[in-house]
């Protein structure tokens, strides 16, 4: 095997958690808490304890560990660095996204240091923590790679100013597990024999929540939120049982060194540890040193927008054509000079420009005033608009034409230049604007209506196109008075809805701060909610072969129009997979009795049927190997696949000598063939049970085509 350099830098996750108190005391529990700390362990007036924190990477550290290739037998988890930004709330969503960043190489039969790093957000909208993993791979140096300099945290010569001691229960790995770090080596004798130990030994990370009950013990008692930095290196492995001691040297103000040491023996256990503490500054969203260009900001939403945004520190192009409400006239410089003119009064930086949208040239110019006054483009808010509104039967070519022309190419026209520029810099935020028109429809606004649903288009493939160069587009439909909305809305209700109420929702979009990508808002009023594309699980109306009939259709439209467990999809590949999954061999589906789950799958023995053709024989060179495959559950069974002289042969039962056996729930088999559950998440999460040969067992992945 060797280490995938290519991966260095390529985005991985987004990796979600849902939690609820009960998963924050179990951890608490799982790491030595009791009724002495019982502010971690019942939920009245609950807290939750930092380190939790590394409940929501473990199965990142997976997928890095699957994305950088290494060895499985000789990994180990080598530094852990936690920042924390936020305190973690009792209950919600956690969503992770991380990268590989390092590689670094100790020498052949060394190993090598495989560095991952990682952001985890809250679903109430705020970044929780900052995660950085080192996994030592003790298998895979002698790559070429430069080596990593020698550690600066010296542990100071004189006696700890805290001491705390605790003896992990024999049983503690057992506990802590159920956290989701359920890996072999801490609960199976075999496996832990495989792997040079006596017996299974503890999670280094069960370890790390032990000392990081004894710091906020013995430096912030009953204050876990003032948490800030939580770094160490894990040294030697300990056995479930053995006593320890969490060592602690204050080093001035708000920070401490620490170590954990087996009480036993006096070996070091995690050491270098540095700790950080403090009361959390008061947290504002700032667009210091950020450039942005608001279109159509001469008044109402985009108005609103720029002046928010140069008010939190941004430089911000306001561009506005200055032309009537229809998109017709001369157009007018007036409009964005005087909103340039209230930034720049009010301490703040702005540049107007009256260049239009609607015009491939008015777009590079909008942009290129972004370049030459501030250098660069880091926010883009896609906001200028007019309407020209109709019954349909009463459109004409050219009020669909202009509407098209400002709404949608406009957004083309401007993005494409600023998309270039925030590519060559790594970094952007942009947010179309669409509409409930769009949405949803209204009457006598087709072209309207068309040409912001097709905003909600081109934002679905610029996520996905800028991914991986750190640029986030999503999109807004405001509900908001403008001049738009003047004469169309009762004054009343014109009154209630205010662009103030929209721009927070906006400038959440531009941020930094912003973890989502693909995504569409309605705002209004001080409501805000989330709009998706929601695909029904469907259903295969004719058999293998077969076109279906009309008739056939019509009777099954109550399966074909139910959204009951619906999804949405990230890109049209996943959708296509879903369609793909549900014509695998509908014939074998149908001789095993089996229909098709809610997403679509094949049964499990047409996966198998299957298997055959997706085998690859270029990939099998040397290769000489027997899978053997017991499925558990509705549809399971038992099949083997035969691998040698690069042919692939798939046989119902068990063959009496496998290389390896593989054991997997029906549903789990299915969501790991449908690229749902990695493979080696779902092994270390224990829905996959390996006997055998483990390492032969990796193979799989290389000989197979998804």
């Amino acid at each position: 095997m060797a280490l995938n350099l290519a991966a260095l830098g390529k985005p991985i996750g987004p990796v979600t958690k849902d939690y609820h108190w009960k998963d924050t005391v179990l951890y608490a529990l799982g790491v030595g808490a009791g009724f002495e700390e019982i502010e971690f362990t019942y939920e009245k007036n609950l807290k939750v304890l930092p380190s939790f924190a590394i409940a929501a990477v473990f199965d990142l550290f997976f997928l890095f560990c699957t994305e950088a290739n290494v060895d499985l037998a000789g990994i180990l988890h080598g530094e852990q660095q936690l920042t924390f930004h936020h305190p973690i709330p009792t209950e919600g969503t956690l969503k992770t996204t991380g990268q590989l960043t390092h590689y670094y190489d100790k020498g052949k039969d060394k190993g090598a240091l495989v560095v991952g790093e990682s952001d985890t957000w809250h679903s109430n909208g705020k970044k929780l923590f900052t995660s950085r993993m080192t996994m030592f791979a003790r298998r895979d140096g002698g790559f070429g790679g430069e080596n990593v300099s020698p550690p600066s945290i010296v542990m100071p010569d004189r006696k700890p100013d805290f001491v705390v001691e605790d003896t992990p229960s024999k049983d503690q790995p057992l506990l802590y597990r159920l956290s989701g770090d359920i890996f072999a080596l801490h609960v199976d004798q075999a496996f832990a024999a495989q792997s040079g130990f006596e017996k299974p030994i503890m999670h280094g990370l069960c370890t790390h929540g032990f000392a990081c009950r004894a710091l906020i013990k013995s430096l912030m008692p009953g204050r876990p939120e003032q948490l800030r930095r939580m770094d160490c290196r894990f040294s030697r492995p300990l056995y479930p049982g053995e006593p320890i001691q969490t060592q602690i040297w204050q080093e001035g103000e708000g920070r401490a060194l620490w170590r954990v040491v087996n009480a036993q023996t006096g070996a070091v256990v995690i050491d270098r540890g540095v700790l950080e503490y403090g009361d959390v500054p008061a947290h504002q969203i700032r667009f210091d040193n950020r450039v942005a260009i608001v279109t159509g900001a001469g008044g109402g939403l985009g108005r609103a927008y720029a002046l928010e945004l140069a008010r939190r520190g941004a430089k911000v192009v306001v561009n506005d054509f200055g032309g009537a409400r229809d998109g017709t006239g001369a157009g007018s410089f007036a409009p964005a000079a005087k909103v340039a003119a209230e930034i720049e009064a009010a301490g703040g930086q702005a540049v107007a420009n009256d260049d239009n949208v609607a015009t491939p040239e008015g777009g590079e110019r909008i942009v290129q005033a972004a370049l030459e006054a501030f250098g660069t483009v880091d926010i883009l808010i896609n906001n200028a608009g007019i309407l020209r509104d109709k019954s349909f039967a009463k459109m004409t070519p050219a009020s669909w034409q202009a509407v098209i022309d400002v709404h949608l190419n406009g957004a083309f026209h401007v993005t494409r230049p600023a998309f270039e520029a925030m590519k060559a810099r790594g970094y952007g935020r942009i947010v179309m604007t669409t509409s409930a028109a769009g949405l949803y429809g209204n009457f006598g606004q087709t072209n309207y209506a068309a040409a912001k649903m097709g905003l909600v288009g081109l934002m679905n493939t610029l996520n996905l196109e800028g991914a991986k160069y750190n640029i986030r587009v999503n999109t807004i439909a405001p509900l908001a008075a403008s001049r738009l909305t003047a004469d169309v809305l009762p004054p009343e209700l014109l009154e209630k809805m205010q662009p103030e109420y929209v721009v927070p929702m906006t400038l959440c979009l531009c941020a930094e701060e912003c973890a989502v990508s693909g995504h569409i808002y309605n705002a209004g009023m001080g409501y805000f909610n989330r709009a998706a594309v929601v695909t029904g699980p469907g259903a295969v109306v004719a058999g293998r072969d077969q076109y279906p009939t009309v008739e056939e259709v019509a009777a099954a439209m109550d399966r074909i129009d139910s959204l009951a467990d619906g999804k949405t999809y990230g890109q049209v590949s996943d959708q296509l997979a879903d369609l793909l999954a549900a014509f695998a061999s509908p014939d074998a589906a149908e001789a095993a009795g089996q229909e098709k789950g809610a997403r679509g799958e094949p049964s499990v023995a047409a996966v198998f049927e299957a298997l055959p053709g997706a085998f690859r024989p270029e990939a099998a060179t040397g290769v000489s190997a027997v899978f053997q495959y017991r499925i558990s559950g509705a549809g399971g069974g038992d099949w083997h696949c035969i691998v040698a002289d690069r042919q692939c042969r798939v046989v119902t039962g068990r063959h009496d000598r496998p290389t390896c056996t593989l054991n997997m729930a029906a549903a789990d088999f299915l969501a790991m063939m449908s690229g749902r559950l990695a493979p080696l998440q779902a092994f270390n999460s224990g829905k996959l049970i390996i006997e055998g040969d483990i390492m032969k067992s990796q193979l799989i992945e290389k000989l197979f085509k998804r």
